[in-house]
């Protein structure tokens, strides 16, 4: 068994949704042998507040959440990512940076909940409805024996999650 941290980066384009949901979603559940983090193509510059009360419904902690560029974990300096995963459909079909150490990618859109327009109440339901399938895909991929499984498999095996 490794003691590997791995380094994960959630992308999307305003990095104020599902991106957040995401990062705090593998933090909490992969429980120290993940280190997620997330940004976007073009960061609206807040968090959604419907994402922050989706986590805290999940008692996932809030604090330090921020939108920001993309561009901050393909500087020199940034943590070594290991996976990057594009959450929504305009950042899938944008060009990327060339991300430090050639991290595995896949693309795991799932529909925005930002972008409905309908009451509180609704609007919760749609995030909690995005967080649920987030959470889903990403004990899949928590569950892969990562350590025993050689780089094609792994890439193989994230990419189908993304369909799931």
């Amino acid at each position: 068994m490794t003691d590997k941290v791995y380094n994960v980066l959630f992308v999307c384009t305003h990095n104020s949704a599902r991106s957040i949901l995401a990062e705090g979603l593998l933090n909490h559940l992969g429980r120290g042998r993940f280190q997620a983090f997330s940004a976007g193509s073009h960061p609206g510059g807040a968090v959604n507040p419907f994402a922050l009360k989706t986590l805290t419904s999940l008692h996932i902690p809030t604090d330090g959440f921020r939108s920001k560029d993309w561009d901050e974990f393909a500087q020199p300096d940034a943590p070594a990512l290991d996976f990057v995963f594009t959450v929504c459909d305009k950042a899938a079909g944008e060009v990327c940076p060339v991300w430090p150490g050639q991290p595995m990618t896949a693309h795991w859109g799932v529909a925005d909940p930002a972008a409905f327009d309908g009451t509180d109440e609704q609007k919760m339901k749609l995030f909690w409805d995005t967080a649920v399938i987030l959470k889903r895909r990403i004990e899949l991929m928590i569950s892969l024996p990562l350590a025993s499984l050689d780089r094609l498999a792994i890439e193989r095996e994230v990419k189908d999650i993304g369909s799931r």
